[in-house]
Parts: structure tokens; sequence; C-alpha cells
């Protein structure tokens, strides 16, 4: 059956977008896309810098790792630093999408 749509995408791309947009879905990984638009690649140090107060290094690490391993950044090792960058800069823009809600 063919589908009756406007973009046609397959279903293999709806199932890898719905897993990007599913890790993307937390308040905190969206506010590292926001921080990592503007300047990057910085440390988790610096994000959590950047992000404020109540951010802990523990917790940002996880969210880090989860949105390298899922493709949505990149990391690279410095030392004993690892920088993190964003993988495509085509997924910020899901920013335009929440400005126009």
């Amino acid at each position: 059956m063919i589908k009756n749509t406007k973009r046609k995408l397959s279903i293999n791309t709806l199932k890898s977008a719905a897993r990007i947009l599913k890790v993307m879905a937390h308040p905190v990984r969206l506010e590292i896309l926001e921080v990592l638009e503007v300047q990057e690649p910085l440390d988790v140090t610096s994000i959590c810098r950047e992000i404020g107060a109540e951010c802990e290094i523990s917790m940002m690490s996880h969210h880090l790792a989860k949105m390298r391993d899922n493709s949505i950044l990149v990391s690279e090792k410095q030392g004993k630093q690892v920088f993190y960058r964003i993988a495509e800069r085509n997924l910020l823009k899901i920013f335009d999408c929440i400005e126009a809600m």
C-alpha cells in the first residue's frame, strides 16, 4: 500500500525520528541543545555553569551520555576532559517549532 502523505517518509525514517525526539523530550536536554547552539564544543562543567546553580555534574553527565548514545551529540576526548557538540545542527529546528506553539 502506498501512503498518501505529503512527505512520503519511510517507516525507518519515522522510527529514527521518534527515537531521537523521545531522547530530546526532556527540559534539561533541550537546555543542553540551547547552550551548545551558541557555544561548542563544551565540557560537562562548562555546560553546567551555563545552565545554572541547580545543575549537578553527575546528572548532566547522564543526560550527555544519553544524547551521545543516540547520535544527538558527538563527543571528543581531550586529555581527561570530554567535549560535546551537536551532531546535526538541523536538530535545532525543533526550537522553531517550540517557539511557534
